[in-house]
């Protein structure tokens, strides 16, 4: 692999591998993984996240389904449209709040969909950890407002509002959200953190699991001895936010992952972490720490019961395909272009081929969904009734 980094980078990458060795040590020679991706994500001004580093799109390190098609942004307006309008209807603001925005195309083709369905919404605010990304998003969204003419109000939020009333959406959030990883060794399971061997990170066995914070899966099925695998209590502490501070609407996000029993499979021997850098996909999370995003398959069974678990009513899972198709992506593609001119119409039919295909993004992503207190906006509807959730793989 011949990645090329400048003298900056590689200064900034050591500095902060320094800095997470210094943590090590302070903590007595072990830290668990997800200290590790904390600091490697958004450590202040030296993380991925946080130090300004050039993320999204074929110049950035990976690219997400909005910045692939539009039509990915217009297709998820399908399932929202019946909720904003039943928010409406009693009179109450419409808003939309986005976690992670990304470059704010996602906002933009949502924004952009709404206007052409003659659909005026109040607010769309978005919660971004990322300064650079917030700078790209408010010049590309206020761009898109100025354009349409709207009214819609934009806002930069530093915290999860209590009590909201509306949307929420995530689009690959879930999956960066720091993880633990456990080993399989001599009958037991045991935390599997990071340590330093002559100045170099490198993976080292900790203390044992305690046996409640294990899912039935790892407890009830036969595993090779030095099996990898992660579990997920701060994504599962973040969904319990996210669904205690809902207080009626939609939960929607997009993520690759599995269900408890296929994420934790016997044949999956060495879980699902994955680096990312210049669009290389990189098996070591250690490499280039403050370079590379890091990032871990969702395990959406445990989000669910999260979910539950602070008065959810519904929760819903599919695979993109299966959502996308359902809530007319295809016809809204048909809509924007001709299929006659191949000219304008290749591109369109090269991404939805990438959105749906299940050798890309189709299969392995997911839509996930939650509703709560959704009867009150759409009398006699449940979450499956919404367009992109009919009938399809409840949980």
């Amino acid at each position: 692999m011949d990645i090329t980094l400048t003298s900056l980078e590689t200064e900034h990458s050591e500095l902060l591998r320094a800095k997470i060795s210094s943590q090590i040590n302070s903590e007595g020679g072990w830290i668990p993984f997800s200290r590790f991706m904390e600091m490697a994500l958004y450590e202040p001004a030296m993380g991925y996240y946080s130090a300004g580093a050039h993320k999204l799109g074929s110049g950035g390190d990976f690219t997400t389904a909005p910045e692939l098609s539009p039509l990915f942004g217009a297709a998820i307006c399908s399932t929202l449209l019946p909720v904003l309008e039943g928010f409406k209807a009693q009179g109450l603001p419409t808003q939309i709040l986005e976690f992670g925005a990304g470059t704010g195309k996602l906002a933009s083709s949502i924004l952009t969909r709404l206007h052409d369905l003659d659909f005026s919404l109040d607010r769309y605010d978005i919660l971004e950890i990322s300064p650079d990304l917030a700078q790209r998003q408010k010049e590309h969204i206020s761009k898109t407002v100025d354009q349409l003419n709207s009214s819609t109000q934009c806002d930069w939020l530093k915290a999860l509002p209590q009590n909201f009333k509306g949307v929420i959406l995530a689009n690959e959030v879930i999956d960066a959200i720091p993880c633990d990883a456990i080993v399989y060794q001599n009958g037991f399971w045991y935390w599997y953190g990071v340590a330093l061997n002559d100045g170099k990170l490198i993976w080292k066995t900790g203390s044992p699991v305690e046996q409640d914070l294990l899912p039935e899966s790892l407890l009830s099925a036969s595993f090779s001895e030095s099996y990898v695998t992660e579990l997920h209590a701060p994504a599962n502490d973040w969904m319990r936010q996210v669904a205690r501070n809902l207080d009626s609407g939609l939960f929607l996000t997009f993520d690759y992952g599995f269900p408890e029993g296929e994420y934790y499979h016997p044949q999956r021997l060495e879980g699902t972490l994955m680096a990312h850098h210049r669009h290389h996909a990189i098996q070591d999370p250690f490499y280039l720490p403050g370079l590379c995003d890091i990032t871990t398959h969702v395990e959406w069974s445990q989000i669910a019961r999260s979910a539950l678990t602070e008065n959810a009513d519904d929760v819903y899972l599919t695979n993109q395909a299966a959502y996308l198709l359902d809530a007319g992506i295809g016809d809204i593609a048909l809509e924007i272009g001709d299929p006659s001119n191949p000219e304008t119409f290749l591109p369109i039919s090269n991404s939805l081929q990438k959105l749906l295909s299940e050798a890309e993004m189709g299969e392995l992503f997911k839509a996930f969904a939650f509703s709560k207190n959704l009867d009150s906006l759409l009398p006699g509807y449940t979450l499956e009734d919404l367009p992109g959730l009919r009938g399809r793989n409840r949980l």
